[in-house]
């Protein structure tokens, strides 16, 4: 009797978690067609965005456990790059968007080379500069960017009104965090992930051993940025107008912290929970308050109180492994086991 009863609650945990995206992906692929009207589906949208993104910086955060403030870079470029190409070069939308995550995450290679040198605050602080360099470099290239006054891209679809365009984008960046979801899923059950587990347990540790710390670094980094980066680019071909000063803005990255930490950065849909509290009560808090410093104040705070006194998530607190593939909580000494040559 006590065998049963503790094997059912096992039984109904592992149900859940196999039968969970499912429950998520229906509810998802008719939100736009159930929503009353177009501005919730724009929120939609956004909040999908967000998670993506979210997802995403998740792959580099929760893995290693590098802070990075640095993904407003990556996104920028993204839409920078997917502009540029389809406004000078007339290059095709789908095209261009590819070219850009291309060369963006080549450029996050390098960047992640030089900065996974440094850990800590100090890595934070390497990111914050390079949001800052984009900006600069954006905003005198007049020439190419438009500068201060910034760019328009045309619409992919031009034949349809803009609630009908809200909807596309919609399952676009759908499409994105599914990818993003399961690369996070693989990442999670590979040698590689295992790997980026021992880096943020005890990474001298890891290095002693044998395993290629600096490699697998850059690697999540690389990858992370190049999700980032499509969300740019999608991002530029829906707005259709970018403006410098919002697409470099550390606030962007500072959502994708939020979202991560607040759903908890451990578990695979973490992110998704936290972009779904935190993006609608963002556009919510942005109606009622205007763009204010109230609102950036208010974002900044959320962001502390999460970081003080719920550090590992709302997932963590109400589930252990039961609603969904999360990081297994094990010793540095176990992960190394199976990673080290």
């Amino acid at each position: 009797m006590r065998t049963v009863s503790r094997g059912l609650p096992r039984l109904l945990a592992g149900t859940v978690s196999r039968g969970l995206p499912l429950l998520l992906a229906a509810p998802a692929i008719a939100y736009p067609w159930l929503a009353p009207n177009y501005y919730l589906v724009y929120a939609g949208a956004l909040t999908v965005m967000y998670a993506a993104m979210a997802t995403s910086w998740n792959l580099l955060g929760g893995f290693t456990g590098y802070v990075s403030l640095g993904h407003s870079a990556f996104f920028g470029l993204g839409a920078y790059g997917t502009g540029l190409l389809v406004v000078r070069l007339h290059v095709p939308w789908a095209l261009a968007l590819a070219l850009s995550a291309l060369l963006v995450t080549v450029f996050a290679v390098g960047v992640g080379i030089a900065a996974v040198r440094v850990r800590g605050a100090s890595f934070v602080i390497v990111s914050i500069a390079l949001v800052s360099m984009m900006n600069l470099i954006v905003q005198g290239w007049r020439s190419l960017t438009g500068g201060s006054t910034g760019l328009q891209v045309p619409s992919p679809f031009p034949g349809l009104h803009r609630g009908q365009t809200h909807m596309v984008f919609f399952y676009l960046f759908l499409a994105l965090l599914v990818v993003a979801l399961l690369s996070w899923w693989y990442v999670s059950r590979s040698r590689f992930g295992a790997g980026l587990r021992a880096i943020r347990e005890d990474e001298d540790k890891a290095e002693s051993l044998g395993v290629p710390t600096g490699a697998y670094k850059v690697a999540a980094f690389a990858l992370s940025a190049l999700f980032v980066a499509l969300a740019g680019g999608l991002y530029a071909l829906w707005f259709g107008s970018l403006d410098p000063i919002f697409v470099f803005s550390i606030l962007i990255a500072s959502y994708m912290v939020l979202m991560s930490l607040l759903g908890g950065v451990r578990h695979l849909y973490g992110p998704l929970l936290g972009a779904l509290i935190v993006a609608p009560a963002g556009e919510y808090f942005l109606i009622a308050l205007g763009e204010t410093q109230i609102h950036l104040t208010a974002t900044g705070l959320v962001l502390v109180l999460v970081v003080l006194f719920m550090p590992d998530g709302i997932l963590a607190r109400f589930t252990r492994r039961r609603a969904g593939p999360s990081i297994p909580d094990e010793t540095a000494d176990q992960r190394l086991e199976g990673v080290a040559p």
